[in-house]
């Protein structure tokens, strides 16, 4: 027999994987700080970590509005990516350290961005407002530091072929 077996269950379960991923992230993130050689880089991991804290704390807050504890479920997804990321990183010259990097924020949002979707859709069905606005801020977040990584991956690439050429 299932353990999840209502919608709100299913909710509760995903909110569970996406605070398992979002804990994932921030020793990711922390790790990824000591290795990243471009000092802008390594600013913008530590703004990311500062925004993930804050995305645990939405998550945290909407366990609390439905009167679950927080409880971590597995997110295969990002233990993936993590996996990827370090495998990459020992394989590369230090001069693609930060590439990888870059590389693996950019996968790693898009993730993040496809949970909040699904989160927020379900969310919706509930009509609680107070839950998609926290959701919602999540998103916005990930966007965000989606675009900013793009656009340094796109510098990045450009400084590495012409430095390799």
């Amino acid at each position: 027999m299932a353990t999840v077996e209502t919608p709100a269950e299913l909710f509760v379960y995903k909110l569970g994987a996406a605070l398992t991923m979002e804990e994932t992230i921030l020793e990711m993130l922390e790790e990824l700080q000591d290795k990243a050689s471009d000092p802008k880089l390594r600013t913008q991991l530590q703004q990311h970590h500062t925004e993930t804290q804050q995305q645990i704390q939405n998550l945290r807050r909407i366990f609390d509005a439905l009167g679950e504890p927080p409880e971590k479920q597995p997110c295969a997804a990002i233990e993936g990516l993590e996996k990827e990321g370090q495998q990459t990183i020992k394989e590369v010259a230090d001069g693609l350290v930060d590439s990888v990097i870059l590389s693996g924020v950019i996968e790693t949002e898009h993730h993040e961005i496809a949970v909040y979707d699904v989160l927020i859709i379900k969310a919706e069905q509930m009509d609680d407002d107070d839950i998609v606005a926290l959701l919602q801020e999540n998103l916005e977040q990930e966007e965000a530091t989606l675009d900013k990584a793009v656009k340094a991956a796109e510098q990045s690439a450009k400084q590495l072929v012409q430095q390799y050429s």
